[in-house]
């Protein structure tokens, strides 16, 4: 029988033991191995049936044992020392309360998913656990942040397979009484909520559900209220579902929406309101035009409230195709703003400049969340070094006039967060070496280039850890195949080959990830016959362990987990090689402890970063990999493999496929398999293995902190985004907006007019100081607007100049009878070889965060370029 209405009853917990409560809904017990410990002391049997998750264990735990704890002397001693623990952690000073007062009161972190633990399914893949940890990192390091996202009421989805190995979705319903959330309410008791307008006069309501993730809050805003029509009641139903309105929506509700909650939040606990805000990704987007909204209510004008928002404004592109971004048809959004719906005192045309393509290569009736991340915010940045670069490159339409590598995007490169993701074996591996209290802020605070005590580990110890990491996911894969063949309709008697999958002494590969085309998830099967070699090597033998979810929507990724199903489901290969699925947190913290390669094999460079790889690093894996991303970045032959690319311009795709198959078999039939199987002289066991995990924790893994990550953010992008919001009062925001328009205005008026040398030939020596003479009409525009530079270094057959250095020249005297104004300035011959310089102009105010930042620029005529030649060869 059905019920006809459902409750979520709570238990009611003895005095003694109130403190369990408090403990189970701050999410910090995700990361803190003595609070788990202690739930889990509570009912083991139960604490394993709940998932390791507080809330669910304290739900089904009898009040008889409830009751024999409340007396329990040991127990009560305990759980005050963890009670207090959490204490201090939330109210003591931490590593950003040590810095200069300079920084931000608050920020707000906005991102469509965080994956916080499994015991909060809101998350589809890198994105919301990169949203995660960055919280988690903050939390540990005193970042007075604000997290803001959704609450989807069916999670992403859960995937099982059908016999035939296709992928199956699977959309449990939520109930949020039974997850670690609470509701914000209004001092009445009622819980708060915010509203949008929709056209035809209708309202999306949300409520506000509070997930404490250690010292940090985050707002998830539902909308399966009653308040809410059945249509509106859907839009946080899935996380990435749905067509484009139920995606703008979405959208709207996260951004707009989201600034309410920050506000309603602020007003309701006294948090102090953010100074800064950060957009993880385009989704979030519209929370500038909340926040333009805002200042406009306060009397200032559209332009003038743009700068004002943009000074506090992050922005972080993850996407390294355009076809990530999310795109809307321009009358859609059209549609939900202006007089009949959302933000109906801002001009409906504002809104659609700020998203529009309008570039070239741009198609100009679509709306790019991205674009309008990048215009809305003053600072912008991806996600690894070569994600910067490739981000500059795809979005420097935005900044016509500039080469790619002066578009305003930086890189932050990814980082982890260690006590999530770190096994405790390996923990406590390293608090032997050097104590706990120091192991933990190795973990969280980062800040040393090396982890020293790494060397000083016997060789045998590392090994035997090793081990017993792997023996712990043969032990997991198991229980999950059986449990996987089960679904798929296997009775008992057929399963008992499954207690012959993988082996503790064998090499393990893993590799799991979402299923995208571009992370070529069966690159793997593109020679099965060397495939079936390496599984089944008398003497080196591989064994592989591979999970991953194609998008609901992605027939093409279906059709990919499919074909690796059924390789795997070979009776000739399955104990060696299999595909778990229903990928996720829970699965993902025993997979990358038990591996001994991390496998990534994307199409460079369309990883935008891959913080895989590093979780297994910090777990002494090492990494076999493509280089992209972050391994781009940071590998070395210490720390794994580099598989050779051959992504050169018109390489056939199936071409490109087959040689990069081919040489990650070359990698691992002639340096891998052979360098961890082989044995040292006396010790009997693989010393040049052994060395390199020792290296990869040593040197990688301070690197690959979320810690370091965060740290970067707070220095580099949210210090200055908080002194450029506090610069940008009222006055100074109107000040500069005035100022961009009369720049706009007489630009064109801009020009170089000629430009000499002090050289007399096209030889010099190196060394020499060249002087430099510039003759510039600035029109309607006057020195303190603009800056003339030189801008010279080495260059290619084409004259394109390489390695620039750019030298302001200075104005000499006052306008000429013409208008016309000298500049001046040094130009020094600082490298050898064909050598050339240009001249440009670039408009300059105190307030801009980028030269580029107007994308306005302007250089010699091609008629003044070809009277000047190049100046040394």
């Amino acid at each position: 029988m059905k019920a006809i209405r459902r409750f979520t009853v709570r238990p009611v917990l003895p005095e003694p033991l109130r403190p369990l409560s408090d403990l189970a809904r701050n999410l910090r017990w995700s990361w803190h191995a003595e609070t788990r410990d202690l739930f889990q002391s509570v009912d083991p049997e139960r604490w394993a049936a709940s998932g390791g998750d507080p809330v669910r264990l304290l739900g089904s735990v009898p009040p008889a044992r409830l009751a024999d704890l409340a007396q329990d002397r040991r127990f009560l001693r305990r759980l005050a020392a963890v009670a207090g623990d959490l204490n201090d952690y939330m109210t003591g000073e931490r590593w950003y309360q040590a810095q200069p007062d300079e920084l931000p009161a608050a920020i707000a972190y906005f991102s469509p998913e965080f994956g916080i633990t499994a015991a909060l399914p809101q998350y589809s893949g890198g994105l919301g656990i990169l949203a995660g940890d960055h919280l988690k990192a903050a939390s540990d390091l005193g970042v007075p942040l604000i997290g803001v996202g959704l609450l989807y009421r069916h999670g992403y989805f859960r995937q099982t397979l059908s016999r035939d190995g296709w992928q199956q979705e699977h959309y449990p319903v939520l109930d949020p009484h039974e997850l670690p959330v609470a509701l914000l309410e209004e001092p009445d008791g009622t819980p708060a909520q915010v509203a949008l307008a929709l056209p035809g006069g209708r309202q999306l309501h949300a409520r506000i559900w509070l997930a404490q993730v250690g010292r940090v809050p985050l707002l998830m805003l539902d909308s399966d209220v009653e308040e809410n029509d059945l249509g509106e009641r859907g839009v946080t139903d899935r996380l990435y579902g749905g067509g484009s309105e139920h995606r703008l929506l979405q959208e709207m509700l996260l951004g707009i929406g989201g600034v309410r909650a920050v506000r309603t939040y602020c007003r309701l606990t006294g948090h102090p309101a953010p100074e800064v805000f950060h957009t993880n990704e385009g989704h979030a987007g519209f929370l500038g035009l909340e926040r333009i909204a805002e200042l406009c209510a306060e009397g200032l004008d559209f332009d003038s409230a743009l700068e004002a928002v943009r000074a506090g404004t992050v922005f972080t592109t993850h996407t390294p195709v355009p076809a990530g971004i999310d795109r809307f048809d321009r009358e859609l959004v059209a549609r939900h703003f202006g007089p009949d719906a959302e933000l109906p005192r801002i001009d409906v045309e504002r809104v659609l400049k700020l998203g529009m393509e309008t570039y070239p290569g741009g198609e100009p009736n679509l709306f790019n969340m991205a674009v309008m991340g990048l215009r809305l915010a003053q600072r912008a940045n991806g996600v690894s070094l070569l994600h910067g670069n490739v981000s500059r490159e795809m979005f420097s339409g935005l900044w016509p006039g500039f080469d790619a590598d002066e578009v305003p995007i930086t890189s932050v490169t990814n980082g982890v967060h260690a006590p999530t993701w770190v096994a405790p074996e390996v923990f406590r591996l390293g608090a032997r070496q050097i104590g706990v209290h120091r192991a933990e802020d190795a973990l969280t605070v980062g800040g040393s280039d090396r982890w020293d005590a790494v060397a000083d580990i016997p060789d045998q110890e590392i090994w035997e850890l090793r081990r017993g990491l792997r023996e712990q996911l043969v032990t997991e894969v198991r229980e999950r195949l059986r449990a996987s063949w089960r679904q798929r309709g296997a009775g008992t008697a057929e399963l008992g080959w499954i207690d012959g999958v993988l082996d503790p002494d064998v090499l393990t590969i893993g590799f799991a990830r979402r299923v995208p085309s571009y992370k070529r998830l069966t690159l793997m099967l593109r020679d099965r016959d060397r495939l079936m070699d390496l599984l089944l090597h008398p003497e080196r033998p591989v064994q592989i362990v591979v999970a991953g979810k194609a998008h609901p929507a992605d027939d093409g990724g279906k059709r990919l987990v499919q074909e690796l199903v059924r390789f795997t489901d070979d009776p000739r290969v399955r104990h060696r090689i299999v595909f778990l699925p229903d990928y996720g947190m829970g699965m993902a913290q025993k997979l990358y402890p038990g591996c001994d390669i991390w496998l990534n094999n994307p199409l460079r460079p369309l990883e935008a970063c891959g913080t895989s790889g590093m979780k297994a690093a910090l777990n002494g894996c090492l990494n076999l990999s493509v280089l992209d991303g972050w391994w781009d970045e940071w590998f070395q032959p210490d720390f794994g493999w580099a598989i050779p690319t051959a992504d050169g311009v018109g390489t056939d795709p199936d071409h490109r496929d087959d040689i990069e198959a081919a040489a990650l078999y070359d990698l691992l039939e002639q340096r891998v398999t052979p360098r961890f199987y082989e044995r040292g002289g006396q010790s009997g066991l693989p010393d040049r293995w052994i060395e390199m995990v020792r290296q990869t924790l040593s040197l990688l893994g301070p690197k690959v902190l979320a810690g370091r990550m965060v740290r970067e953010y707070v220095e580099r992008l949210y210090a200055p985004a908080a002194l450029s919001h506090r610069s940008m009062g009222p006055d100074a925001a109107r000040d500069l907006a005035e100022w961009k328009t009369r720049v706009r205005a007489a630009w064109p008026g801009v020009t170089v007019d000629h430009v000499e040398t002090s050289a007399s030939a096209a030889l010099a020596e190196l060394g020499t100081t060249l002087g430099l003479r510039v003759r510039v009409g600035l029109g309607d525009l006057g020195p303190d607007d603009v800056e003339v530079q030189a801008v010279s270094g080495r260059v290619d057959e084409e004259d394109h100049i390489a390695d620039a250095a750019v030298v302001p020249l200075k104005p000499v005297g006052s306008a000429g009878l013409d208008g016309r104004w000298v500049y001046e300035g040094p130009l020094s011959l600082d490298r050898t070889g064909p050598f050339g310089y240009t001249v440009r102009i670039l408009p300059a105010h105190r307030l801009l965060a980028s030269s580029a930042e107007l994308g306005l620029v302007a250089g010699p005529s091609e008629e003044l370029v070809e009277a000047a030649g190049l100046l040394m060869r």
